[in-house]
């Protein structure tokens, strides 16, 4: 099975290459964000210790947490951030790598990870191939604006959270630029697809 992970900054199209391997590549695709909510939900280890550890003032009326109040409480707060990522870091990476397994032995051909934090925790150990996807930091804010209505202040406080362009590039195996049309990111991924003969 190729593992393949897929990285870059908010706004980068990255969900446009995932449904583009889903479709062209039978990709199964497993993103490291919805795995975390997951765990997150009652019932689950995170939770239970997330709900210790910050309390239920962190909780909505029905006991899902609120991750939009928990992440304005930590994420400004590295001592908080560091708390919470102890506890989800672990629990995520497991549970990608017990997805990983399970694919394999279904045989799968291709397993894709995406994630915007694949440097840390070992997971470029799990992957035969890091991609990048890059998009000019100017295009990234138009995309999120008219998609997500955020304003420049919110993306530019979002993309401050994230790795560096330099930061993604030393991880990566592969950059794909995704910063103009999106037939040339198409082409520029079959391309290596075919030099890596998949």
């Amino acid at each position: 099975m190729i593992k393949i992970g897929i990285t870059g900054g908010v706004g980068s199209g990255k969900s446009d290459v995932l449904a583009f391997l889903r479709q062209e590549y039978k990709a199964v695709v497993l993103q490291a964000d919805k795995v975390s909510h997951e765990l997150m939900e009652p019932g689950k280890p995170a939770y239970e210790k997330i709900k210790e550890i910050f309390g239920e003032a962190f909780l909505l009326p029905d006991g899902q947490i609120d991750r939009e109040k928990l992440g304005n409480s930590v994420f400004p707060d590295k001592e908080k951030l560091a708390i919470l990522n102890a506890i989800l870091h672990p629990a995520v990476k497991e549970e990608i790598a017990r997805r990983m397994r399970e694919e394999e032995e279904k045989g799968t051909k291709v397993f894709v990870l995406e994630s915007a934090l694949l440097s840390i925790d070992g997971y470029p150990e799990m992957l035969d191939e890091i991609w990048y996807i890059y998009t000019k930091m100017e295009t990234r804010i138009v995309r999120l604006m008219l998609s997500r209505r955020y304003s420049v202040e919110k993306c530019m406080e979002i993309m401050s959270r994230q790795p560096s362009e330099e930061e993604f590039r030393a991880l990566a195996d592969v950059v794909i630029d995704n910063s103009g049309n999106w037939r040339d990111t198409m082409h520029a991924i079959r391309e290596h697809c075919q030099r890596q003969q998949w």
